[in-house]
């Protein structure tokens, strides 16, 4: 196998990710869009994540000893994807397939993909990407391993990451580090609720974006609320009822009743929302202001 090193990734031709695929040595990575990846076919079994998402890979790829083939149309997203995900995940060796899928004279699939699915974002943080100002404060909720702390920072947004699970958040200060993006995380046990005190401190009016996805703990929404700034927005997904139906989560502490999202976030106010079937799960999502 020809290989070249470039940034701690390699390049290497077609006939040898072909053999790597076949042999079931290989995880794939396609960074072209959704249109390009069901329109003009991907290598069957591939995962589909857009460059521009790439950082939230970082945090959502399983983590199984084989290589990560990152591949595009013509070989030049995908080393740029490349090289990121290879200064971000030590231990895997990250390639690069030349010439892209231009080259490719393998099979092909033509089924749509998914980009929000296991490995991206919420599409909820998406479709609202156009609310949030130029280098916003953002602060991410129960974060867990980073994939919207990672990939806002990397869009220029100034992060707060918090969760109650020390390793996860070990993890994403490596990762922010090796991808020398401004992550601040920190463990905070968000469920403290003390009687008679104020329960988390989670910062008065500092954020002019408060994140939440797939996470719920009722008696945190005061303390959400009062770290919004004015004209701030709290943007806040998790799931339904009905999700206990497909699998977990199934107790009711963790589920959403139908309506009750609003009814939580109040006073502040509910400029979208959502419920549904989005991104493979039964879930509701809000974006609500601070007046």
């Amino acid at each position: 196998m020809s290989a070249r090193p470039h940034d701690s990734f390699k390049t290497i031709a077609p006939d040898d990710a072909g053999r790597l695929i076949a042999a079931g040595d290989a995880r794939v990575l396609d960074v072209r869009s959704p249109e390009e990846f069901t329109t003009l076919g991907h290598i069957p079994g591939a995962i589909l994540l857009p460059v521009e998402l790439a950082p939230c890979a970082v945090a959502t790829l399983p983590r199984d000893g084989r290589p990560l083939l990152v591949v595009c149309e013509h070989g030049i997203r995908s080393a740029h994807a490349a090289a990121l995900l290879a200064r971000a995940l030590p231990g895997t060796e990250v390639l690069n397939m030349a010439g892209g899928m231009s080259c490719w004279r393998g099979p092909r699939d033509h089924a749509p993909g998914d980009p929000f699915g296991e490995t991206g974002p919420s599409s909820w943080l998406v479709a609202n990407a156009d609310l949030l100002p130029r280098g916003a404060s953002v602060l991410d909720v129960a974060c867990g391993a980073g994939r919207h702390a990672l990939l806002l920072a990397a869009a220029g947004f100034r992060v707060r990451a918090v969760d109650r699970d020390p390793a996860k958040i070990v993890f994403l200060q490596d990762a922010a580090a090796r991808l020398v993006v401004p992550v601040e995380a920190a463990v905070v046990d968000l469920e403290a609720d003390l009687p008679g005190a104020a329960g988390v401190d989670l910062g008065t009016a500092a954020f002019d974006l408060v994140l939440v996805v797939h996470y719920l703990h009722r008696p945190l929404f005061p303390a959400l609320a009062r770290a919004v700034k004015p004209g701030g927005l709290l943007l806040y997904e998790t799931y339904t009822m009905d999700q206990a139906a497909r699998g977990r989560p199934t107790n009711p502490d963790f589920l959403l009743q139908p309506g009750e999202l609003p009814r939580l976030a109040a006073p502040l106010e509910i400029l979208r929302r959502r419920e549904g079937e989005f991104d493979g799960r039964m879930v509701a999502g809000i974006v609500a202001r601070r007046a």
